[in-house]
């Protein structure tokens, strides 16, 4: 299982030469192996190149998982090549009740209006199907389960497992408890908490949702964020092996990430890193 980042900053893109050493695109990350179908989670504008890869390989078979419909993790997905591309088979999955649900959103974008393009426009085959948070399937190879995130208007986690192993895709959310309470006051974790980590039980990767600070959180805690302390301690008390710190704030400079990088480097169990376009992590090495 390998996992590559093609956009790794929330909210807004945001280009330019204080932001080209982590990335300026936002919430794009694919999950893939040599033999199985790329599995895209959220198509912000790092999509746009991933689709100039897609396209120059054999596979037509592709499969989205959208954590929500904020603009920052779907405005990519009228750049992405394959779409407009007849013979190739997309999948978009998104939590829903049924699946017109992420038909109808996506439709709302892509409607001719807000995007020139609408659905029945697109030369590709596209699949929609509805996912529960807490529920089980399969795209592909991949065995996926959702986990409600703490989000305005909501959102959902992932985690993917193939092989013996596991990545989980944890954005947007703030914590799933009050400052001072649970594992954010460095108390025994809420129930929802609790869910929380056993959902990432022994997960080889956790892409967790590290927006701000904590004092930026303190003055924005219903924007549905969260950050690196946090993180940290859900992954620890869940036993996680790597962490990676992403969607990173439209302010943060290369600086200021690379500080924020430093002051993490030596930390073990978990592991920490912070999200950069263009690497490529490999779970079996």
């Amino acid at each position: 299982m390998k996992c590559t980042f093609w956009g790794v900053r929330g909210s807004i893109p945001v280009p330019g030469p204080t932001t080209a050493g982590y990335g300026g695109n936002t919430s794009c990350i694919e999950i893939h192996d040599d033999d199985a179908p790329s599995l895209i989670l959220d198509c912000g504008t790092g999509v746009r190149k991933l689709g100039g890869k897609l396209m120059g390989l054999p596979g037509r078979e592709i499969h989205i998982l959208f954590t929500h419909f904020h603009m920052d993790h779907l405005f990519g997905i009228g750049f992405f090549t394959p779409v407009f591309v007849p013979g190739f088979h997309i999948t978009v999955t998104a939590p829903a009740f049924h699946p017109d649900g992420p038909r109808d959103r996506l439709g709302r974008f892509l409607n001719g209006v807000f995007h020139p393009v609408r659905i029945p426009d697109l030369g590709a085959r596209l699949d929609f199907d509805a996912v529960r948070p807490g529920d089980s399937f399969q795209r592909g190879p991949w065995n996926i389960r959702g986990f409600t995130l703490n989000h305005p208007g909501g959102a959902c986690g992932y985690r993917i497992d193939r092989n013996g192993r596991s990545t989980a895709y944890v954005t947007d959310t703030s914590p799933l408890s009050r400052p001072g309470e649970g594992l954010s006051g460095g108390k025994p974790p809420t129930s929802r908490e609790q869910a929380l980590c056993d959902f990432l039980r022994g997960t080889d990767l956790v892409i967790f949702d590290t927006m701000y600070t904590y004092e930026q959180y303190k003055r924005f805690m219903t924007y549905g964020h969260s950050y690196p302390e946090y993180a940290v301690e859900v992954c620890k008390h869940a036993g996680v092996k790597t962490l990676c710190l992403f969607h990173h704030d439209t302010e943060a400079s290369d600086a200021t990430l690379d500080a924020l990088a430093a002051k993490w480097a030596d930390h073990e169990s978990p592991r920490i890193f912070l999200a950069r376009e263009g690497v490529t992590v490999d779970l079996e090495g």
